[in-house]
């Protein structure tokens, strides 16, 4: 688990940890806070609890990720028009503002709306389903997050980043040269990772 800062780059906490837990993200706050650090924003993958540890300050939830959580709902290549359509929408989430963007979803939405709340009726239930839940899960996402999704835009004074990306690509050099060592036992890959992350 890392702390990095966005605005110069520097690693600044680091916690070998099996899971990642709220808890754990709390102690690594606390940790910086202790530091004499001041968190001007935070920027997150937008993990469940996480977004809302700290309200006084603005939390950005990493777009990248939210485009990654509707793929997932509506697949790359989705047949119905209407996941189509909210896919296309989701691909331009990075490079957009924030009223261009709730705007194309309103206007999604007002489209969509009926299709959207189509319910099917089996026989040997009492209860309705509805028709199209991943489509539904993949909004609800949108509509969820969406408080969190463009606080760099609402902070813009901040440089808040609108992605992880920074520690993502961090993580990706990482895995690849721990790919060279495959053999490493898990004390000396510890060790390689503590002089590659310099903390």
């Amino acid at each position: 688990m890392l702390f990095k800062d966005a605005i110069t780059g520097e690693n600044l906490y680091k916690r070998y940890v099996k899971h990642e837990t709220i808890m754990l993200y709390r102690e690594g706050f606390e940790v910086l806070f202790n530091l004499g650090f001041t968190i001007k924003g935070i920027v997150c993958d937008g993990k469940k609890g996480l977004l809302q540890m700290y309200p006084g300050i603005p939390t950005q939830m990493c777009q990248f990720h939210q485009k990654l959580i509707i793929r997932r709902y509506l697949t790359k290549k989705p047949k119905m028009q209407a996941s189509i359509e909210l896919l296309e929408l989701t691909k331009i989430l990075t490079k957009t503002d924030k009223e261009s963007f709730v705007g194309g979803l309103n206007q999604w939405y007002d489209k969509w709306e009926d299709f959207l709340n189509e319910r099917s009726y089996a026989t040997f239930k009492k209860k309705s389903a509805y028709k199209h839940k991943r489509l539904r899960s993949a909004y609800n996402s949108l509509k969820r997050n969406l408080p969190y999704l463009f606080v760099w835009y609402d902070h813009y004074e901040l440089n808040i980043p609108n992605t992880t990306n920074a520690i993502d690509g961090h993580f990706s050099d990482l895995k690849n040269k721990l790919r060279c060592h495959n053999g490493l036992t898990e004390e000396r890959k510890k060790k390689f990772i503590d002089g590659f992350l310099k903390v």
